[in-house]
């Protein structure tokens, strides 16, 4: 229920790097404020190889700024920008979310059970 809000971190309102850091935070694991930062942790993983926890990078207005997590069956769970500026489900089969997908990574730390 918390809603979007550019460059937040808190209930208060969030943006989706801010909404993967404090999941993230959740289980111990630090990551940096921004997508673009985010983006380049772990290792790069291909979309039919994606498991839960990996986190997926979208291009918005301002490059790769747009993070989520991936939870199954082709879904992923971030703070969403438009519409009603809430955290939402998406779907990587959704014509936007194919035609702005940049990449996703695997972070080390999780990969290796912690």
């Amino acid at each position: 229920g918390a809603p979007y809000r550019t460059g937040g971190d808190t209930v208060k309102g969030l943006d989706s790097s801010g909404f993967v850091q404090k999941i993230y935070e959740i289980f111990d694991v630090n990551l940096p404020r921004t997508a673009l930062e985010q983006s380049r942790l772990g290792k790069k993983v291909d979309r039919m190889e994606l498991q839960e926890g990996d986190l997926v990078f979208f291009y918005d207005r301002r490059s790769a700024g747009v993070v989520g997590i991936y939870i199954g069956n082709n879904k992923f769970v971030h703070a969403a920008s438009d519409g009603k500026r809430e955290v939402r489900i998406g779907y990587l089969n959704d014509p936007n979310s194919e035609k702005n997908f940049i990449k996703a990574v695997r972070l080390k730390t999780l990969e290796n059970g912690g």
